[in-house]
């Protein structure tokens, strides 16, 4: 299947303002060409929290998104430490966000959760010390 848009971010790293401006853009593209509701939302919701996730873990990553009648396929890679349990780290307020990360309002532990809730598929791809990729799609629901 031909894609319609297809677009290439980069997440800066440790800056928490522009954290967050690829999921944007893509919200507001979507917006745009008259993507379902649903879908945009979704996500909206899983690029942000891979994005917060690039920024506290990762010293920030790029982020991929190819965009489909039927789908949103995002690609969101770093190099960062990656992750060491990937079954731990799913856990629902598990986090290793520093205190001073916590302290401005992040790393509650629910970014990797709530991108599986969000997301129709979610593949984890990680090495420790060489960084983690992930493979997320959202489907149209008709």
């Amino acid at each position: 299947m031909k894609n319609i848009l297809s677009f290439d971010y980069i997440v800066p790293g440790d800056d928490f303002t522009r954290a967050g401006e690829a999921s944007s853009d893509v919200k507001h593209k979507l917006k745009q060409i008259g993507y379902d509701p649903d879908a945009i939302r979704r996500v909206a919701i899983a690029m942000y929290e891979g994005e917060i996730n690039m920024v506290i873990h990762a010293g920030g990553g790029q982020v991929h998104v190819e965009i489909n009648p039927e789908k949103v396929d995002m690609v969101l890679a770093d190099q960062g430490p990656g992750i060491k349990d990937i079954a731990l780290a799913m856990r629902e307020g598990y986090s290793t966000a520093p205190d001073n990360v916590r302290a401005l309002g992040f790393g509650a532990g629910m970014g990797l959760s709530n991108m599986k809730k969000c997301t129709d598929t979610m593949k984890i791809d990680t090495e420790v010390g060489k960084g983690t990729t992930l493979h997320m799609t959202v489907l149209i629901k008709r």
